[in-house]
């Protein structure tokens, strides 16, 4: 190791990795920090229940990952991250074994909605569809100082996009199509009435048909082990076991990265209360089963989809989401997310056995059991799936955020995305990356474009990174 490196990373999450990508690229000198003794962050995969089967504890399925300019600009298929693609995105079942489906294709999607709304979808969608990739681009990158390549499409997306979701699925007539794009809406952990909730569900919507909701083969570690033999390559260093309590404990470096929450880059880096106000959302609680077979989803369409959404209506899904988020209780019957990675990748199971994550909102710091609530509602749409649990392992906030430091009270978000904090983290700033302190910048899903494992902010915060040094 040089006596002064050009930049310090403290976190091997996504983003941190990415961020030392961009940089080493640029034929800087760069060295990882990560307290943990894997890389990954958020893109980590475990057994966690049974020997064979291997689980992903945070994020598994990525729509924004496969169409992420960042991990696109990057060789990874080189170092082994390959994109498997279920034969449906996404599938939202209703009681009566019917489903809602995300497909690739507008029309199809369309088409599950019903008579009433295909045409309303279609008339959403297709305007921003044709021009996704330059629009990815624009609302992805620098905010405020960069300039969009196409201000026209971005500023159409934002008339659509930047009202509450619940003006925009006000546009459908029954609710098959509300129910999809509300639980879409919810990937957000955030209710359904705020700021920019409907672009958040139109993204979700345009990520599938431009490119699909993928699992990486072998599980989201790939994702992460793709991006550190990368940064070798280019000549990085990658230090595991190793925790930072303060700027002390790293080596003298031109710029120090902090791929962490904004309070404990605070703490590190000595700025005090500067983030104080940042604030924290509702959190998850998540159950990641070892099953003896597929899921029994009534809804053949849930039977073949990669991720499935259990509701069932707009309205079940803004109750539980303003329960957890407002209420400060769990839901008793919550909405479900649900990934179903063995539907197309056999490596992660033994033969003829699947894994499955389901979670369900619950508030901030929440220490219950929701177990058997979340067991329950994949019972109304999966008659017989307590019968196929070989194992299973639960992690509620506390747990989410003893397994990552940049969960504060379990928020996997880090950071609640709700209000103009959706839009401006982790400070309203010109500068997003960059702190008081000339040397240090943030990097984490609590900088702009925000959470998801799509290494976007770690991208973006290089530029900043390597603005500086440049200046220098």
């Amino acid at each position: 190791m040089p006596s002064m490196l050009d930049a310090v990373v403290v976190g091997a999450g996504p983003n941190g990795l990415t961020a030392a990508v961009e940089l080493a690229r640029r034929g800087l000198s760069v060295a990882v920090f990560e307290a943990r003794d894997t890389v990954g962050g958020g893109a980590r995969t475990e057994e966690l229940t049974l020997p064979g089967f291997r689980h992903d504890p945070c994020s598994a399925a990525h729509p924004l990952g496969v169409n992420s300019p960042a991990f696109r600009a990057m060789p990874l298929e080189r170092y082994g991250l390959e994109w498997l693609h279920a034969e449906l995105p996404m599938a939202h079942p209703f009681p009566d074994g019917s489903a809602a489906v995300l497909a690739r294709s507008v029309a199809e999607t369309a088409a599950s909605f019903g008579p009433r709304d295909a045409g309303t979808y279609r008339r959403l969608v297709e305007p921003f569809l044709h021009r996704w990739d330059t629009l990815v681009r624009d609302f992805m990158a620098l905010p405020l100082t960069s300039l969009p390549r196409d201000p026209v499409t971005l500023a159409r997306f934002g008339l659509v996009g930047l009202p509450p979701s619940t003006w925009l699925m006000r546009r459908f007539r029954d609710d098959r199509a509300r129910a999809l794009f509300a639980g879409l809406v919810a990937h957000a952990i955030a209710p359904l009435g705020g700021l920019a909730t409907g672009a958040v569900g139109l993204v979700f919507a345009l990520a599938a048909h431009a490119r699909g909701w993928p699992v990486a083969r072998g599980g989201s570690q790939s994702i992460s082990d793709a991006l550190t033999a990368y940064l070798k390559d280019l000549g990085g260093a990658v230090h595991t076991n190793y925790e930072i309590k303060r700027l002390d404990d790293l080596p003298p470096a031109r710029a120090y990265v902090f791929d962490t929450s904004p309070r404990a880059l605070a703490r590190i880096a000595g700025l005090g209360g500067y983030y104080d106000r940042y604030r924290y959302g509702a959190s998850v609680f998540k159950l990641d089963y070892a099953l003896d077979g597929p899921v029994p989803w009534t809804a053949k369409e849930a039977r073949s989809a990669g991720t499935v959404q259990v509701g069932p209506g707009s309205r079940d899904i803004a109750a539980a989401l303003r329960t957890a988020s407002r209420e400060d209780r769990a839901p008793d019957k919550p909405f479900l997310i649900t990934v179903q990675p063995s539907v197309v990748d056999p490596t992660r199971a033994p033969a003829g056995k699947q894994v499955f994550w389901a979670y369900g909102h619950v508030p901030s710091g929440w220490d219950g059991d929701l177990t058997d609530a979340v067991e329950r509602q994949l019972e109304r749409f999966a008659p017989g799936f307590r019968d196929r649990i070989l194992a299973r392992a639960t992690a509620g906030p506390p747990e989410l955020a003893a397994r990552n430091a940049n969960y504060v009270g379990g928020d996997i978000a880090c950071g609640a995305v709700s209000g103009l904090q959706l839009l401006l983290r982790p400070k309203l700033s010109l500068s997003p990356y960059t702190t008081p302190h000339p040397a240090v910048f943030i990097c984490s899903s609590a900088s702009p474009p925000g959470p998801g494992v799509h290494g976007m902010s770690g991208h973006n915060a290089a530029k900043a990174v390597w603005r500086r040094i440049r200046a220098s």
